[in-house]
């Protein structure tokens, strides 16, 4: 008999990916399906809750910004809770839990309380959008990395980050909960030194029915994003290898006509 990983009083982060149930992992369907009780962020989708047996009970704790429905203490007690009570928990969180999902501060006070915690690995939302787009966020040449940067600051502190590293990495830089942020992006790259002409891409929903994605330019990102990323979860990737394969091509085949 295989060793049972999910016994009583134990707590599972569970990646729920970017929105697509297809792209839950065969082990996150199995822990859905053996939970007792599920508590859900508002970036979880549809498809994936409509996974949830009936008889399961299950808890919306979902923060977004400026509308957040529980704070992190109100969600660590409610884990804490759960576990004491000798419930099977699952804690589904969009993405990776461990990609800016606050992993840390939920497994302190479950451990801190004496109670078991495990993660299950989601698809995050760089990856998934890549996908879609049709592009590879590292290149051979163009870009040697990726850089995850969260854009997501107390409201009217301005953003902490290293504007000049980021500009000069030569990497594709992925900016999580970026809508609210993007004129800041915009201005802080470009400042530190970053071509105004940078390719940036503009995605929405990603991986989800209505996912909206949109190819421009650095300058115009602040423009761009008010108009495409009305109130919806935005992933901004900037960089020479958010380009579509047709356009490089294209473009290399301008420069070298241009040499000729």
């Amino acid at each position: 008999m295989p060793h049972d990983d999910f016994t009583p009083g134990t707590v599972w982060l569970v990646g729920a990916g970017p929105g697509d149930p297809e792209l839950l992992t065969m082990k996150a369907v199995r822990l859905i399906e053996r939970a007792d009780i599920i508590f859900y962020d508002a970036l979880v989708g549809e498809g994936v809750l409509a996974l949830i047996p009936q008889g399961t009970e299950r808890v919306s704790v979902g923060k977004r910004s400026g509308r957040h429905s529980k704070d992190q203490r109100t969600i660590d007690a409610l884990l804490v809770e759960a576990a004491a009570a000798g419930q099977r928990v699952v804690r589904l969180k969009g993405g990776d839990p461990s990609l800016f999902g606050r992993s840390a501060e939920e497994i302190g006070a479950l451990a801190t309380a004496g109670f078991r915690v495990q993660i299950c690995a989601g698809i995050t939302a760089a990856s998934a959008a890549a996908a879609s787009a049709g592009i590879s966020l590292s290149l051979r040449g163009i870009a040697r990395d990726v850089r995850f940067v969260t854009a997501h600051s107390r409201r009217g502190a301005a953003l902490d980050v290293d504007w000049t590293s980021l500009a000069f990495c030569g990497s594709t830089l992925v900016f999580y909960m970026g809508r609210e942020a993007a004129a800041d992006i915009a201005r802080g790259l470009i400042g530190a030194g970053m071509k105004a002409d940078t390719p940036v891409m503009i995605a929405c929903n990603i991986s989800r029915a209505n996912e909206k994605r949109l190819t421009t330019r650095l300058d115009l990102l602040g423009l761009a994003t008010r108009a495409l990323a009305v109130d919806a979860p935005t992933l901004i990737l900037v960089g020479e290898a958010v380009l579509p394969r047709a356009v490089r091509a294209i473009a290399a085949i301008s420069v070298e006509a241009c040499h000729e």
